[in-house]
């Protein structure tokens, strides 16, 4: 039998985490996301990374020796023992301005619109993560950007597909699923 692990990343706000957890429920496969490995459990969330090696020795624990598994999330950078892991790397590009819009009602979702809105508690940082996450297409902030990912892409030795991150979800399921089934 044919193993199905599956790597689905790109940008903050391009529907990474949203196509994995769907694909996890149309293969009926256990989800995992990167932030849940890269993050310490603090409250309020976000604010204390995990050292590289317990991600890392998380991950080897509670998911990876299985066969079948999704993965959303960025892990290059960090995470770049893992890709031989891989049966498969689906890259979501979306729009910024689709992207800007999701991240925001996320964080509203998440804080509520009173604690990101100006006087809230959150209102700095998240006004801080959405200029960061801005200035993933042209590089010119630290941290994770376009090139930095197409140059992760190009050295994998596993299958990439690349989809339109502001499809509807069902479609990108979809294009998922017929690429594992051919």
């Amino acid at each position: 039998m044919r193993s199905r692990r599956i790597h689905i990343t790109g940008a903050s706000g391009a529907g990474v985490t949203s196509l994995g957890r769907a694909l996890s429920a149309a293969l009926a496969l256990p989800h995992h996301d990167t932030d849940d490995y890269f993050w310490l459990p603090t409250t309020p969330p976000y604010r204390k990374p995990r050292a590289v090696e317990d991600r890392l020795r998380l991950m080897r624990e509670m998911f990876l020796p299985r066969t079948d598994w999704v993965l959303s999330g960025a892990l290059d950078g960090w995470g770049d023992v893992l890709v031989k892991s891989f049966d498969l790397v689906v890259f979501l590009k979306t729009p910024r301005e689709i992207r800007m819009q999701r991240l925001r009602a996320r964080e509203t979702a998440h804080f509520g619109a009173d604690v990101i809105a100006p006087g809230g508690w959150r209102h700095e940082e998240t006004e801080l993560f959405l200029e960061w996450a801005s200035h993933y297409e042209d590089g010119t902030r630290e941290g994770r950007n376009l090139a930095q990912q197409e140059a992760w892409l190009t050295g994998l030795s596993c299958p990439v597909l690349r989809l339109d991150g502001s499809q509807a979800l069902a479609e990108l399921v979809t294009e998922v699923c017929r690429i594992l089934n051919k």
